[in-house]
């Protein structure tokens, strides 16, 4: 909920509140955004499906822990060389 108005009276503060939406509800409610900036953001968030993009991070995620697992043997096979030598 987004305040609206704040009100002092003595030592009282009144606040008045917005009825409760998302960031997305206000831009679409904005009369300060333009209609075609608006239908394409609806176009996007129809678009989008967070059980997809969540399998997205997971498999970026475990493709990086690769490469850091797979450098730190790196190092590790090239101090034992080191060390051995």
């Amino acid at each position: 909920m987004k305040r609206v108005k704040k009100t002092r009276t003595g030592s009282r503060v009144a606040k008045r509140y917005d009825r409760a939406r998302t960031p997305f509800g206000r831009v679409l409610e904005s009369r300060r955004i333009p209609r075609q900036t608006k239908a394409q953001l609806q176009r996007d968030d129809a678009a989008f499906n967070p059980v997809t993009l969540g399998r997205e991070i997971n498999r970026l995620e475990n493709k990086l822990h690769a490469a850091i697992q797979q450098k730190t043997e790196e190092r590790s096979q090239a101090t034992v060389e080191y060390i051995s030598a």
